[in-house]
């Protein structure tokens, strides 16, 4: 879906994300040690915090 350009800010709707997509929240997962993609399934994944 695309924005009407009257809804366009000057930022271009640049704003900080406060949530992470499945594959950031499992790369940061297997970073901290606490995703091993042979056990561990891409389901129910727990909530990882948005690193600023």
């Amino acid at each position: 879906m695309s924005i009407d350009p009257s809804l366009k800010t000057a930022g271009n709707l640049t704003t900080v994300r406060n949530v992470m997509t499945r594959a950031e929240r499992i790369a940061a997962l297997k970073e901290d040690g606490k995703f091993n993609a042979k056990k561990d399934t891409a389901l129910g994944l727990p909530k990882t915090k948005v690193k600023e």
